[in-house]
C-alpha cells in the first residue's frame, strides 16, 4: 500500500519539488496551503505538481484528520512551513509580525505534529520532517524573529525525536539556507549580478542549492531506509552552517 504523505504550505518553499519526488517514490501525497481556499489555486497547483491531492482545509489538525480519513493512515508529515524573513532591529520589530512569524513557523508546526504524532504513536510507525532553517545555527543580525522561530522548530524536532522514538516514529529537521526558491530568492533578485554575488559570497559552495536537492533529502528522511535516523537538525546550506 502506498505511503501517505501530508505536506503543509505545499505551494511554498520546497513543497512542489518534494511532492513531485515523493510521488515518483510511489507515495500518495496530499497538500495544504493558505491559498487553497480558492479552487482555482488548487487546480493551478495540481497542474504544477500532477498527482498531488490538494486540500482546502487550512487547519493543520483537520488536514491531518482528512488524510487519515482518505487513506486510512498517515505515514509521513512534512512541515514545510513558510514565512518571510523580516529584516528589522529588535527594538523596531512589530508585535504583530512577531506573533505572525511564530504562528506560521512554530505554532502551526506544533499543532500539525501533535495531530500526526497521536496517530503515528498508535500505529507505532511514522516519519515527521520539519523543513526549517540553518539561520539559528549561525545567527543573522537583524533577523532575530526569524532565527528565534526557526530555532524553536529545530528544538522541537530534537525533543520530539526522543519522545517518539519508543513508538518507532522518527523526527528530523532540514535546516535549509540558500536554496533557490521564489519565496526567499526571487528571480529578479538573483538576476542582479551585484546582489547575487553579495549573497553567494556567503556560501562556501558558491551557488544556491537546487530545490530538487532538498527534495531528495526529504525523500530519504520520509522513506523506509532512514529508520535509524532521528533527532537530527541537518544543515543544508552549501557549507554556510555546520550540521548539529
Amino acid at each position: 500500500m502506498a505511503r501517505s504523505v501530508l505536506i503543509t504550505d505545499i505551494a511554498h518553499f520546497v513543497g512542489a519539488p518534494a511532492a513531485r519526488r515523493l510521488i515518483a517514490d510511489g507515495c500518495a501525497v496530499y497538500g495544504t496551503d493558505l491559498s487553497f481556499g480558492d479552487a482555482a489555486a488548487r487546480t493551478a497547483f495540481e497542474e504544477k505538481a500532477p498527482g498531488v491531492k490538494t486540500l482546502s482545509e487550512t487547519d493543520p489538525e483537520k488536514a491531518v484528520a482528512e488524510v487519515i480519513a482518505a487513506e486510512g493512515k498517515l505515514d509521513v508529515l512534512v512541515n514545510n512551513d513558510s514565512f518571510p524573513a523580516i529584516r528589522a532591529t529588535i527594538d523596531t520589530f512589530a508585535d504583530d509580525d512577531l506573533e505572525a512569524g511564530f504562528e506560521a513557523l512554530v505554532f502551526k508546526c506544533f499543532r500539525a505534529t501533535r495531530a500526526a504524532a497521536k496517530h503515528m504513536k498508535a500505529r507505532k510507525e511514522g516519519r515527521i520532517v520539519i523543513m526549517s532553517s540553518a539561520a539559528p545555527m549561525n545567527g543573522l543580525a537583524n533577523y532575530s524573529m526569524y532565527c528565534a522561530a526557526r530555532g524553536a522548530a529545530n528544538a522541537l524536532a530534537v525533543a520530539l525525536s526522543k519522545e517518539l522514538a519508543p513508538f518507532n516514529v522518527s523526527v528530523n529537521a532540514v535546516a535549509a539556507n540558500f536554496v533557490s526558491n521564489p519565496d526567499y530568492f526571487p528571480p529578479e533578485l538573483m538576476a542582479d549580478e551585484t546582489k547575487a554575488a553579495k549573497i553567494l559570497k556567503n556560501v562556501p559552495l558558491g551557488r544556491l542549492g537546487a530545490p530538487e536537492e532538498a527534495a531528495a533529502l526529504v525523500s530519504y528522511l520520509a522513506g523506509e531506509e532512514s529508520g535509524f535516523v532521528t533527532g537530527q537538525v541537518i544543515g543544508f546550506s552549501g557549507g554556510w552552517a555546520n550540521a548539529r
